[in-house]
């Protein structure tokens, strides 16, 4: 895109990439920021340039191609689109793609009045075009995306403060996933080579849907950028002590790349094209971290964008019908969904205007009925400063990073670096579905959708006047912040059974301290395998001794680190025969520091009846 407010929308700003262990930092201008994402962007190289149209390409570089080719969506009844595609061929245009079972027919022509032709013709719904630029010639010879070099890497796996945050780190001791789930990314590629990817990548259920049509050749699926590699590592980078973990790093990853090179634009029938592939290959969860271009938001009163918001909501529909839950990123423009007002980034494949929209105008395919909707939250309970937000329209939340905290995934080449987005909250949730589908394999998209809220642990609205909403249910947070942990017990933890205190307690050098966790509705006595979750950050455990206080006053000794252990943090479960204590009553974990210099904090723990 120009360097003006660039209207990119990949839900991301890419901040420093990492290779080998060395980081590279990329330069920010000054004072720069960014329509779509709302965050100081990454220097251009972190993001793909667009000519404001594609450029006039000599006809016979491609057959079938001339200036002035355009895209549409024909829309008709599901189950035959013969009578449709006769229509296209009679009016001066000839079809790219069809989809029967949605009634989806892609046309292109280059004659200015094909759309209004089609739209008379009977049986035909709705008629739209997809873009207000050409469609690249590149469209009808596909160049498939390079190979990429790999880098190995000599960094080791630690728990990274984004998987803490959703209790991933606890869930893999529990499940990392069953093999037997695919998790879909629809993004702008995947590398498949990648030393973190490669153990967990479907090649067969790959593709590319660049265009609007299957590209099924060997590499088609691979990343034109930096962006789907990233996404497909929080998901589901390997567990083999090298990089970092994703959520769900036993399950598998397919890559659909509906992005197109050069541009990195995901068009309409592109975003169909993904979602049918989802359906019919039996993708159990699909991540959409994107908006549909060239639109920000598609209003229904528009006749092009109408014939886009009906293709696309009858693909999703269709992929859900066959049992795969859509993800999706909220955006991020730091704009309330469920007011809206104004959009001056669209179109953003030619030149943008400025719009008076209002709420019947959607963001696709994040508001579409039944695709999962997050906001992206920063290292602690707060919104990102660049999430959208929206009441009754944002389902959970997950961390995306901001400011310092960025989250750190995969990257093309063998690399790694930070990106900052809702395009790294939503690889979260997905990462958390593809959890509950594996303990789970009965679940419904349905089932799916409602586990991810009822598990999520609420977030309060800050004093923001535009968070509105309860506790447990808001304009910032949705239903809250996704739960790893829970999702791979199956559910949430029967009541009565399962108690967590996740309130912080300093612990000060030379200190004792307490966080207390009150159990009521279960009779007699403890079992004498009472399972005991800790989770206390600290700059150096050697100091630390752990204990369990019983509401009698017992004290059952859980961990006296030894002196010379430097490790940071202790994140572990203990079992402790406490079958002599009644159970009903106040426990406490008690944390003693017993040397100078270093401090920390209890950041939660379970007790598990």
């Amino acid at each position: 895109m120009s360097p003006r407010t660039s209207p990119r929308r990949l839900r991301r700003s890419l901040l420093s990439v990492a290779a080998a262990g060395a980081a590279l930092a990329l330069a920010t201008p000054a004072g720069a920021t960014d329509a779509d994402t709302g965050l100081p962007p990454g220097s251009a190289a972190g993001r793909a340039t667009a000519p404001a149209k594609t450029s006039a390409v000599p006809a016979e570089t491609a057959a079938g191609w001339v200036a002035g080719t355009r895209s549409y969506l024909v829309i008709t009844a599901p189950g035959d689109t013969s009578a449709a595609r006769s229509a296209v061929a009679a009016n001066g245009g000839s079809v790219f793609a069809h989809y029967d079972a949605i009634g989806v027919v892609v046309a292109h022509s280059s004659s200015a009045g094909f759309a209004t032709a089609m739209r008379s013709v009977a049986g035909v719904q709705k008629v739209g075009a997809t873009r207000t630029s050409d469609v690249p010639a590149d469209a009808y010879s596909p160049t498939l995306p390079s190979a990429p070099g790999q880098s190995s890497t000599t960094l080791t796996e630690t728990a990274r403060w984004d998987m803490t945050r959703i209790k991933a780190d606890k869930a893999w001791a529990v499940s990392t996933g069953s093999p037997s789930v695919t998790v879909g990314v629809l993004d702008t590629g995947v590398d498949d080579r990648h030393q973190d990817i490669a153990p967990n990548f479907d090649t067969a259920d790959s593709v590319s849907c660049a265009y609007g049509k299957a590209d099924t050749r060997a590499g088609a699926w691979r990343d034109v950028g930096s962006h789907g590699t990233h996404v497909a590592g929080t998901i589901a980078a390997a567990k083999n002590g090298k990089g970092v973990v994703g959520v769900a790093p036993g399950v598998k990853i397919a890559s659909v790349r509906v992005a197109e090179p050069s541009t990195s634009l995901f068009f309409a029938e592109n975003t169909i094209c993904g979602f049918m592939w989802a359906g019919d290959h039996g993708f159990d969860v699909t991540n959409n971290s994107y908006y549909t271009d060239p639109w920000m938001f598609n209003c229904p009163d528009d006749p092009d964008q109408a014939a886009i918001i009906e293709g696309v909501r009858r693909a999703q529909e269709y992929a859900e019908g066959k049992g795969s839950l859509q993800v999706a990123a909220a955006g991020n423009s730091n704009y309330d969904l469920a007011n809206k007002r104004s959009d001056s980034s669209s179109p953003n494949d030619s030149t943008p205007v400025n719009r008076t929209i209002t709420n019947a105008c959607i963001d696709i395919p994040t508001e579409l009925p039944g695709v999962v909707t997050v906001a992206a939250m920063g290292n602690g309970n707060i919104k990102a400063s660049y999430s959208n937000l929206g009441r009754d329209i944002i389902d959970v939340a997950a961390p995306g990073g901001d400011g310092a905290y960025g989250v750190y995934s995969t990257l093309p080449s063998g690399k790694y670096g930070n990106m900052n987005g809702t395009s790294m909250a939503s690889p979260h949730v997905a990462g958390v579905a593809a959890l509950l589908k594996s303990a789970d394999p009965t679940a419904t998209p349905a089932d799916l959708r409602a586990r991810l809220g009822t598990q999520a642990t609420d977030i309060a609205c800050p004093s923001d006047g535009r968070c509105t909403g309860t506790t447990a249910k808001n304009a910032f947070f949705g239903e809250g912040q996704v739960d790893a942990l829970k999702a791979v017990g199956g559910g949430t933890p029967p009541p009565g059974r399962y108690f967590e205190n996740t309130t912080d307690v300093a612990v000060a050098d030379n200190a004792t301290v307490e966080s207390p966790i009150t159990v009521a509705g279960v009779t007699g006595n403890a079992p004498s395998a009472l399972k005991v979750g800790v989770d206390v950050k600290h700059t150096y455990r050697g100091d630390l001794v752990l204990s369990l206080v019983a509401p009698d006053g017992s004290v059952y000794p859980l961990e006296d680190f030894a002196g010379g252990d430097s490790g940071d943090d202790v994140v572990k479960t203990y079992t402790v025969d406490a079958s002599s204590e009644t159970a009903a009553g106040t426990w406490k974990l008690r944390v003693r520091d017993s040397a100078a210099q270093d401090t920390g904090r209890i950041d939660s723990w379970n007790l598990t009846f």
